[in-house]
């Protein structure tokens, strides 16, 4: 148990997209299991500095505080993480707070994660269905399968493994490890095999799987442990074998 009487936060802060970034510490009481959302949540009831000035609260996201939506990813201690299972009594004190650095930043810890989804709607990562009519029992996965796809399906896109990438930067058009793995996840199902096709064209681009550089940082911070490097190989090994179909389609 920690003996700590209070612990210190450090948070990297920035009023507006445009605006200039500021640090600010915060010392709140220490209590027992805390995490750093609830130590947020004591600043944003008392928003006043180590230095006793009353400030505005500082903004974040968060939602399920299980480690399921993915919303509350931020860079703590130097590492990209999420702040519901980065518990206090674990951390190296004092803790140092700030948003990822490759998405813009909205305010304070809050970042602007719409690439993610845009790049998930250039490779189709869904099953297509209409719905308009019964359509029987669905096809059959093996046990096998099932597996395969149940790790690939726990990504959050909470962009951790995006943020810990060097391929991956504000300005660039790189969609980066957690894409290729829900191409790779959609393309084992029976009806989203469907649009395999389409799906690794859209990797095969700019910003596709060949500007991959293997650092295998991405698998090192996913907070789901998710194989994403064995995705990348494999997208990898589809992509591949579609340009040499696509040789022989001309």
């Amino acid at each position: 148990m920690s003996t700590h009487k209070s612990v210190r936060l450090t948070v990297k802060r920035q009023n507006a997209p445009s605006a200039e970034s500021y640090w600010e510490s915060f010392d709140i009481p220490w209590k027992p299991h805390a995490n750093i959302i609830s130590c947020l949540q004591d600043i944003q009831c008392r928003p006043v500095t180590a230095e006793g000035k009353e400030v505005n609260p500082v903004a974040w996201d968060c939602n399920c505080l299980e480690e399921v939506c993915g919303s509350c990813t931020m860079v703590i201690n130097g590492k990209v993480r999420q702040a519901c299972t980065a518990l206090i009594d674990q951390l190296e004190l004092p803790i140092y707070l700030e948003p990822m650095s490759k998405f813009p930043t909205q305010r304070d810890l809050q970042v602007d994660r719409s690439r993610i989804f845009e790049n998930l709607k250039k490779v189709k990562a869904w099953v297509p269905i209409d719905g308009t009519h019964d359509q029987g029992e669905g096809p059959v996965i093996s046990d096998q399968t099932r597996a395969q796809r149940y790790v690939l399906s726990e990504c959050m896109s909470c962009g951790c493994c995006l943020e810990a990438c060097p391929q991956f930067s504000l300005d660039n058009k790189f969609m980066g490890a957690a894409t290729f793995s829900q191409v790779r996840l959609f393309n084992l199902h029976p009806t989203g095999a469907m649009h395999t096709e389409e799906r690794l064209e859209a990797v095969m681009g700019e910003g596709g799987i060949t500007d991959c550089g293997n650092a295998q940082v991405c698998v090192e911070v996913c907070p789901k442990n998710i194989p994403l490097t064995e995705s990348i190989a494999d997208i990898g090994r589809q992509t591949t074998l579609q340009a040499i179909k696509n040789i022989f389609q001309k």
